[in-house]
């Protein structure tokens, strides 16, 4: 493994650039502005499916774990949830390139870990194994890996550890909880998909909701109809995923934007498209589904990554086989205290 060490340079916990087949080093040579990048990290468990591994860390503890890891360094780990949203942001890395081979404002990956760098010496091979075009990896043992996200400039952070996600929240990045899922093959095109209330928007309507109904939802809405919305947690990420989608025609895009939200398009509908007016961000397709399972349309459209804040909307895409991701921060924080739907572990 020296060799391959040798590749990373000591950053944060250890965080190094890879280089490898011809194909990498094409696309790792573009420099990538981290003031014009989107940068998205990753933890290894949301990429890789290490569900195996992470219970002999549980039960066996870290020294049988990195035993373990060192011994099976060359067999590569099964995909994970998030593996298949970043090979479509490779895809759309591609079509940027060849649109302009001086593109600086690409999609720039960091594969986050808790891992040392002796016993992540597997996740480097393994991206190497599945072609993915990785530009940063960052072990960090046992540290909070969610320190570096705001020097890296992350606008984007999946993990499939709850306090990762807490905690990068609260960093002020952008970051939803990925749970480990049979997934669907989607198209080579980006799919990603957006709850709107908690999610792109803030949670106001939903506070009021709570404390008073529909009625005085309904009615809140009329009284705010022409007042943007505040942000949500994923405001920031989708307005530079739309950057990037403008640099493309309509017709041949390698990205496709989504709004599926609950709301009602006739009593709550209005307000919504005033603020994506208002912000300038241009989705592609908007659903108003008005309370209606958002299932058999996702099963429709096949994104990469769907985002909602409610368990239920997330239990149902797992069941078809959609990557999911959690936003909302009240249900990480209370995911440990109640009843999970059937399918979605507790120990993250």
């Amino acid at each position: 493994t020296a060799p391959l060490l040798q590749r990373l340079a000591a950053c944060g916990g250890g965080c190094g650039q890879l280089q490898g087949s011809p194909r990498w080093l094409y696309l790792g040579s573009q420099e990538k502005d981290p003031n014009e990048a989107l940068v998205i990290a990753v933890t290894t468990r949301a990429i890789f499916n290490l569900e195996e591994e992470h219970q002999l860390f549980l039960t066996k503890g870290k020294e049988e774990y990195v035993k373990y890891q060192q011994l099976n360094e060359d067999k590569p780990l099964e995909q994970g949830t998030a593996f298949a949203f970043i090979q479509a942001v490779q895809f759309v890395n591609e079509k940027l390139l060849e649109r302009n081979p001086e593109e600086k404002g690409l999609f720039d990956v960091i594969i986050l870990s808790n891992n040392s760098p002796e016993s992540g010496m597997r996740i480097v091979n393994s991206a190497k194994q599945h072609g993915l075009e990785i530009s940063k990896f960052c072990f960090v043992s046992d540290e909070d890996s969610t320190q570096y996200l705001k020097s890296h400039n992350v606008k984007l952070f999946l993990s499939a550890d709850r306090m990762d996600v807490c905690n990068a929240l609260q960093r002020g990045v952008s970051a939803a909880l990925i749970f480990q899922q049979e997934v669907q093959t989607p198209s080579t095109q980006l799919r990603v998909v957006f709850d709107g209330d908690a999610v792109l928007f803030s949670n106001e309507t939903d506070r009021v909701f709570r404390e008073k109904g529909l009625s005085g939802a309904l009615e809140y809405e009329r009284a705010m109809e022409a007042v943007p919305m505040g942000e949500g947690p994923l405001k920031a990420f989708a307005m530079h995923l739309g950057k990037m989608r403008k640099k493309f025609s309509q017709e041949n895009s390698p990205i496709r934007t989504y709004l599926v939200t609950a709301r009602s398009g006739r009593d709550m509908g209005i307000r919504a498209i005033k603020t994506l007016r208002e912000w300038g961000l241009a989705i592609d397709e908007a659903f108003f589904m008005d309370g209606a399972p958002k299932g058999p349309l996702l099963s429709q459209i096949q994104p990469h990554i769907f985002f909602d804040d409610g368990l239920h909307n997330i239990q149902g895409a797992q069941d078809i086989g959609i990557p999911s991701a959690l936003v909302s921060q009240m249900q990480l924080e209370n995911t440990r205290t109640k009843l999970l739907p059937e399918g979605i572990r507790e120990d993250f």
